[in-house]
């Protein structure tokens, strides 16, 4: 979601190994947690979208400086 927002389907196909209910479990947490909104449109077929929040953009530094360091010492 760093990138703009996503609908569950794009999530699911972005990341592996995790089941669809597990996925669901994490979206709800982060949701409560304020670090992702969750927006869901009154359309045939529902859509919903998930996008960072502020609180949750705000974590985009510590996160890059995590994969940084990550593909810096683990990776090699």
């Amino acid at each position: 979601m760093s990138n703009g927002s996503k609908r569950f389907g794009q999530l699911d196909a972005i990341i592996t190994g995790i089941s669809r209910k597990i996925l669901t479990e994490q979206l709800k947490e982060l949701e409560a947690d304020g670090l992702i909104t969750r927006t869901e449109y009154k359309e045939i077929p529902p859509r919903v979208v998930y996008e960072l929040s502020e609180k949750g953009k705000s974590l985009k530094p510590v996160m890059k400086a995590m994969c940084n360091w990550g593909t810096e010492n683990v990776l090699k």
